[in-house]
C-alpha cells in the first residue's frame, strides 16, 4: 500500500496526513453522491484531513452558501468522528452579502461574526467541535487581538481545537503571532495560501516565518487551479472547467482571475513541466502534488476533485519522492519563467 506521511499542525497537538482533501467543489461541480464517493476514496487511501469553508462551494453565491459543509457533515456521520480531522473557515471581509454587512459593506472578523459563523458551521457539519478553524481572508482593518480574543473563546469553550488563517501576508501572520504572544491568546498554527509550481512566492518570506515561528503552510491549489493538469493547453477551454466559465461568461473580476492562472507564461511552464513528468513516468498532476509535499514548512497539501478519477491522479503522489535532479530541472523552469502568475493581481497578497 502507498504510504501516507503524517505531520504536526504548527505547535498544536493535531497531527494530519500530508495530503488533505479539499471540498470546495462539493455541491456544485460535484453533486452529493459524487462528493461522498470522493471522500470515501480519500478515506480509503488513508487521508484523514478534510478542509471546508462556510462560503463553499466555489464560485460562491448566496443561494449555495453553506452547502459544502452540509454535505461534509452528512458524510462525517458515516465515520468515526475522532479519526477525521475537520477544518473549516469563517469568511472574513469582502463578502458582506453572506451576513448583515458592517463597516462599509465588509463582513468583519469581530466577536459577533466569528461566534455566529462557528455555531452555523458546527450545525451544518453535525459535530460539536472543529479541529482547525481558520479565517478565510484577513481583516487588517481590525485590531488583531479582537479577532484572536473571539477565536480564543471558541478554543476555551472546546468548540475549536486549533486556529489558523488563510490568504494571509507574511506581515499579517507575524502581526497576529505578536498579538497572541503579547496578550496570551490562541495563536495561528497554520496558514493556508495559494502555492504551486506556477506560484512559488511562499518559498521566500512566508516560508521563513513558518519555519522560525512554528506555523505550518497548508497549500491550496497545488495544480494551479487545474492549469497544471494540462487541460488548458493549446487554447483549450474544457466545458465545465472553472476558468473556462470565467473566461467565456464571467464578470470582469472573474476574467481577471482566470487570466492570472491561464496565460502564456503559465501554459509554457506547464508544457515544460510535462516533459519532466514524462521523463520520470508520472503525470504533471502527480509531479505538482509531490513537489508541494516535499517542502519542510508544508504540513499538508490540499487537493481538490470533481470526480474519483481526478482524485486518483493526485493520489499517485502519495509515495512519489522527487530526486535532486528532478528538483533541479523544475527550478530551471522557474528561473526561465519566474512568477508566471504575477503580472497583475497576485503581488497584492
Amino acid at each position: 500500500m502507498a504510504r501516507m506521511e503524517r505531520k504536526r499542525l504548527g505547535r498544536s497537538g493535531i497531527v494530519v496526513t500530508d495530503i488533505c482533501m479539499g471540498t470546495m467543489t462539493f455541491g456544485l461541480q460535484a453533486d452529493e453522491k459524487t462528493s461522498f464517493e470522493i471522500m470515501d476514496r480519500a478515506h480509503d487511501a488513508g487521508i484523514d484531513f478534510y478542509d471546508a469553508a462556510e462560503m463553499y462551494p466555489v464560485p460562491p453565491s448566496a443561494e449555495r452558501f453553506g452547502i459544502t459543509e452540509e454535505i461534509v457533515g452528512r458524510w462525517l456521520k458515516t465515520r468515526e468522528r475522532g479519526r477525521v480531522i475537520v477544518a473549516t473557515k469563517v469568511t472574513g471581509p469582502g463578502h458582506g452579502w453572506f451576513r448583515p454587512p458592517v463597516r462599509g459593506g465588509f463582513t468583519a472578523l469581530d466577536r459577533r461574526q466569528i461566534h455566529r459563523a462557528c455555531e452555523d458551521s458546527l450545525r451544518r457539519l453535525q459535530t460539536d467541535y472543529i479541529d482547525l478553524y481558520q479565517t478565510h481572508w484577513p481583516d487588517h482593518h481590525m485590531r488583531q487581538e479582537d479577532t484572536l480574543e473571539a477565536l480564543t473563546e471558541l478554543v476555551e469553550q472546546g468548540k475549536v481545537r486549533a486556529i489558523g488563517c488563510s490568504n494571509e501576508t507574511s506581515w499579517g501572520l507575524m502581526k497576529n503571532l505578536w498579538a497572541s504572544e503579547k496578550h496570551g491568546l490562541a495563536r495561528f498554527d497554520s496558514v493556508q495560501n495559494n502555492f504551486s509550481l506556477i506560484n512559488r512566492r511562499c518559498e521566500s518570506e512566508l516560508a521563513q516565518v513558518c519555519r522560525m515561528e512554528g506555523v505550518s503552510l497548508l497549500p491550496y491549489s497545488p495544480l494551479g487551479g487545474g492549469v497544471l493538469t494540462g487541460k488548458y493547453q493549446n487554447g483549450a477551454l474544457p466545458p465545465g472547467a472553472r476558468f473556462s466559465e470565467y473566461l467565456v461568461s464571467g464578470g470582469e473580476r472573474q476574467q481577471r482571475m482566470a487570466r492570472r492562472f491561464v496565460n502564456e507564461r503559465t501554459l509554457e511552464t506547464t508544457a515544460r513541466l510535462s516533459v519532466i513528468a514524462a521523463d520520470i513516468g508520472v503525470s504533471v498532476t502527480a509531479l505538482a502534488v509531490a513537489w508541494s509535499r516535499q517542502h519542510d514548512f508544508v504540513a499538508s497539501t490540499i487537493i481538490g476533485a470533481t470526480s474519483v478519477a481526478q482524485l486518483e491522479q493526485s493520489l499517485q503522489a502519495r509515495d512519489l519522492i522527487l530526486d535532486a535532479e528532478t528538483l533541479r530541472r523544475i527550478d530551471e523552469i522557474d528561473t526561465a519563467i519566474p512568477n508566471p502568475m504575477t503580472e497583475d493581481g497576485l503581488r497584492r497578497l
